[in-house]
């Protein structure tokens, strides 16, 4: 059976709330012959029943956003794979896109972000996390993370740890290529730092990652994480 241009692996815990909505805005590329495949860590709520209509199909994987993407990426097909946040929706026609930005020599890449929320700061935050990302060549989940099969396999997938999974991909797949930096924007829930404060969860955000840098373990890092929120 021939590959399909696109899958879109989608990791999901408890997210009956918007998982509908997110599967829902992807149909268009379904036609387009794009697999979605989620990749679900055991949710206890209608989760699974509510995404098995939905998407191309729905896996059972062990917990963990890592773990999870990684299995995903396994069960999938397709040529490029694109991992999306539940609460993140991509622009129209985000396969085209991609095929675009990995037709040249660059084989990996990501969205700009947006973030969605009533917080004045959030329009802010957004543009310092695309900002960032363009300086450092690193990016987050959050800017739905995309790459060819080949590029995946050469890095060993995500890495197997707690937190900073999308950091530490990153850092790998900047040794194949500098990413493709998209400006079309994914739209992302900003309810992370509506409800834990704005400048709070910068300032988390960021002493976490500098304790990665200098080389504190993620096990470490995503007790504290876990704490604070």
């Amino acid at each position: 059976m021939d590959r399909p241009p696109l899958s879109v692996i989608i990791p999901t815990l408890n997210e009956a709330e918007g998982v509908e909505a997110t599967l829902t805005a992807l149909l268009d590329l379904r036609g387009s012959d794009v697999e979605v495949i989620v990749a679900d860590g055991g949710s206890r709520d209608a989760t699974v029943a509510l995404a098995c209509p939905l998407a191309s199909q729905v896996i059972e994987a062990p917990p963990g956003r890592a773990r999870q993407m990684n299995a995903g990426a396994r069960a999938s097909r397709g040529e490029q794979l694109l991992f999306l946040h539940a609460d993140t929706r991509l622009p129209k026609r985000a396969d085209r896109l991609v095929a675009q930005a990995l037709a040249g020599p660059r084989c990996w890449g990501r969205f700009d972000v947006r973030l969605a929320g009533r917080h004045p700061l959030l329009p802010m935050i957004a543009w310092a996390m695309n900002r960032r990302s363009r300086l450092t060549g690193i990016a987050t989940g959050d800017q739905a993370l995309f790459m060819t099969r080949e590029a995946f396999a050469a890095v060993g997938g995500f890495p197997d740890q707690p937190l900073m999974e999308d950091i530490e991909l990153s850092r790998r797949l900047k040794r194949l290529s500098p990413p493709a930096c998209l400006r079309a924007k994914v739209t992302t829930s900003g309810r992370r730092w509506e409800q834990s404060g704005a400048w709070a969860t910068i300032h988390l955000m960021w002493r976490l990652r500098w304790r990665y840098w200098r080389g504190e373990s993620p096990e470490t890092l995503a007790m504290e994480y876990r704490d604070v929120r």
